[in-house]
């Protein structure tokens, strides 16, 4: 007898269970035990090492597979520490979890699953990849923690296992130089995560999952990852997943352009390892034979965070010749990436909380923009203002923002985190892959915002989705914040969660039966990178008006036609403007 229905029947505890009723594992090839707790309904198996330390000698090279004694039992029983980061919290509250551990002995993921599963049980699996702009995360975060994820998935008939990695980030994962590029060790972060992947493939059959139905899934740095992964090698090299989301990024401008050899510049010289030149040998050996705080404080002292250096994304990956080959635009265009299945999507106001709130003129409109890309001529850059004329936005004068504010943040919203996934889900698309593009419009984050930061009317922004994909509405209850979710909240809750878990399990966002997102079907009709008119469609998530929208005409939502998506993406998207946003 099975221990799970996929259509709603209760789990059935008939798998290994330690003396203490505790779950474990066990890997018969290595002769291996993991051993497990239970927590909230699930099972939890955490800081499992997957790769090696990566400290002194190792520091940006590849990762190298941690291979466990044979006989060895691993006590899975509390978090391993995080990568190299600032401790603290610098994203209250985006994340509610201080960083307080950190080490380069960090590559270790964890496994969350339903109760009682067996080894012989294939359950789709969702590996998680955080975000944090290369610079911070943890795979302890709270508001991604998967359980209530996993409890809707078992709920609605098609239970998943869930996967969270710790990788290298900020200087140590994605220092770039000559020196590295011959050796090997640029993009280690990109590295880790594949490393990470692998271990699921070869291992996550002990647990109860299936090897060969496994989804990426990333947001912020983490969607851009999930972008760089199905596009490594150059699409060469088999991938070791069938399944990629991507929130919020799935790509970025800057990849080729100078914010991450500066930055490195900058903590050369500040460590006094500039005594050879920046991509000499000698000067990636003192950087390793220096210790780990060293580092980091130099590398936290020299972080810039302003619109200038991207908003904070300086540490980016690199063209490196093997994991990169080449510009992320030009593979696109070649279609040098994986077939894989790809949901894509971004929040409705997902930068307006890093827009300039003084924004009031059309001046300052075109600063802010011009400053974010500098590298776009000034005549593209008047051309890009004209297709978000100052009429198509409204002030809000209860929270002292100006149009000009939200024709800025739209703008820098289009740029970085709409119009590139619309180009990588039409190159995907185009290759016989479905693509699923969606806009998050419903949020319980604003007041909470309004209350930490001063500002009101934001809207859904950043993470705004994290609430309700991952069951964890409740974990905003925190420290004296507002909390009032609304029914409509607790609703989408479970048609978000489970319609990211039915994704994960069919490879499809909605399915009849189940209480999932209605009609969400793909974007671009598949094979084609949109209708003759290069119409695409968008699926609008919460809100007053959810569902699946044209970008214009009878069929487009009011929401997404105001959006002028097509036109504007269109030109965002255009050769001029892709070699010009450097990547």
């Amino acid at each position: 007898m099975r221990p799970f229905s996929f259509f709603g029947a209760p789990l059935l505890c008939c798998g290994t269970v330690a003396a203490t009723g505790n779950p474990q594992v066990v890997d018969t090839r290595k002769n291996v035990t993991y051993r497990g707790f239970n927590r909230n309904g699930v099972e939890a198996f955490l800081n499992i090492p997957y790769g090696q330390d990566t400290s002194g000698p190792n520091r940006f090279k590849p990762p190298r597979p941690f291979v466990p004694e044979s006989g060895s039992v691993i006590d899975a029983l509390s978090y391993g520490p995080a990568c190299p980061q600032p401790l603290g919290n610098e994203f209250l509250p985006l994340g509610l979890t201080n960083t307080t551990e950190i080490s380069e002995d960090c590559l270790n993921l964890n496994v969350i699953r339903p109760k009682c599963l067996r080894a012989g049980d294939r359950l789709p699996v969702l590996v998680w990849i955080y975000g944090g702009g290369f610079w911070s995360g943890q795979n302890r975060e709270i508001t991604t923690a998967p359980d209530g994820m996993i409890l809707e998935s078992v709920a609605n008939g098609l239970p998943i296992i869930h996967v969270a990695m710790n990788y290298r980030l900020g200087f140590f994962g994605f220092a770039q130089s000559d020196a590295l590029e011959v050796e090997g060790s640029e993009n280690a972060g990109l590295r880790d995560q594949r490393l990470a992947i692998e271990w699921v493939r070869d291992n996550i059959e002990y647990f109860g999952g299936d090897p060969e139905k496994i989804t990426i899934h990333g947001q912020s740095s983490g969607g851009l990852a999930v972008g760089m992964q199905i596009m490594a090698y150059g699409g060469s090299k088999p991938v070791p997943f069938q399944q990629g989301i991507c929130e919020s990024q799935a790509l970025e401008p800057g990849i080729t352009a100078n914010f991450t050899i500066d930055a490195l510049q900058l903590v050369v010289d500040y460590v006094g390892c500039n005594t050879s030149a920046l991509h000499s040998k000698e000067t990636v050996a003192c950087l390793r034979g220096l210790d780990m705080d060293t580092l980091l404080n130099a590398s936290a002292a020299t972080h810039q965070t302003d619109i200038a250096h991207n908003i904070g994304d300086i540490w980016l990956p690199v063209v490196d010749g093997d994991f990169l080959p080449a510009p992320p635009s030009q593979l696109i265009a070649e279609g040098r990436f994986a077939n894989v299945t790809v949901m894509m999507g971004w929040c409705d106001n997902d930068l307006t909380l890093f827009t300039d709130t003084d924004i009031s003129t059309p001046q300052d409109t075109r600063d802010f923009i011009k400053t974010y890309v500098s590298s776009v001529s000034d005549s593209n850059i008047d051309e890009l203002l004209s297709l978000y004329p100052s009429a198509d936005f409204s002030a809000n004068p209860a929270a002292n923002l100006s149009r000009e504010f939200y024709r800025a943040a739209r703008i820098f919203r289009d740029i970085l985190m709409v119009c590139e996934p619309v180009y990588y889900g039409a190159a995907l698309s185009a290759k016989g892959n479905s693509v699923y593009l969606y806009d998050w419009n419903q949020t319980i984050l604003d007041p909470i915002l309004e209350y930490v930061e001063g500002v009101a009317g934001l809207g859904p922004v950043h993470t705004a989705e994290f609430a309700y994909i991952f069951g964890n509405i409740s974990h905003y209850n925190f420290s004296d914040y507002p909390f009032d979710p609304t029914p409509e909240d607790y609703s989408l809750v479970t048609r978000g969660s489970r319609s990211w878990s039915t994704f994960t399990s069919r490879g499809v966002p909605s399915l009849e039966g189940h209480i999932t997102f209605e009609g969400f079907t793909p974007s671009f009709p598949v094979g084609s990178q949109g209708d003759t008119d290069g119409t695409f469609s968008v699926f609008v998530a919460g809100g007053s008006s959810e569902g699946l929208s044209a970008t214009d005409g009878p069929d487009s939502r009011p929401e997404i036609a105001a959006q002028k998506l097509k036109e504007r993406c269109a030109f965002i998207n255009s050769d001029k403007i892709i070699k010009e946003l450097h990547f």
